[in-house]
């Protein structure tokens, strides 16, 4: 089955919003078998737009990655996020 992965580029905006977003998702992510492949870390715009802040999660499945997404626990974590920054994520599947 392949992985399913969340690719997300942020621009912060209200770290202090942002914080609480950071403090309450990884637990959420991690109980639908999600993890960190990248978090922020040093980075080098090739092409295209990018944002100031990039990150890789990592999903055993497509459906996996979803429903996480879905769940009220992110959803929960996500509000606290709302007019923190611009945020693009896209939940792609792995080869």
């Amino acid at each position: 089955m392949a992985k399913g992965y969340w690719i997300a580029h942020v621009d912060i905006t209200d770290p202090e919003r942002y914080r609480q977003y950071a403090e309450a998702a990884p637990d959420v992510i991690a109980a639908h078998g999600g993890r960190f492949l990248a978090r922020a870390g040093k980075f080098q715009q090739m092409e295209g737009s990018g944002r100031s802040r990039n990150v890789v999660t990592e999903f055993p499945s497509f459906e996996d990655a979803v429903k996480c997404w879905n769940s009220p626990g992110y959803q929960a974590a996500r509000a606290k996020r709302e007019g923190a920054g611009d945020v693009d994520i896209v939940i792609v599947e792995g080869v």
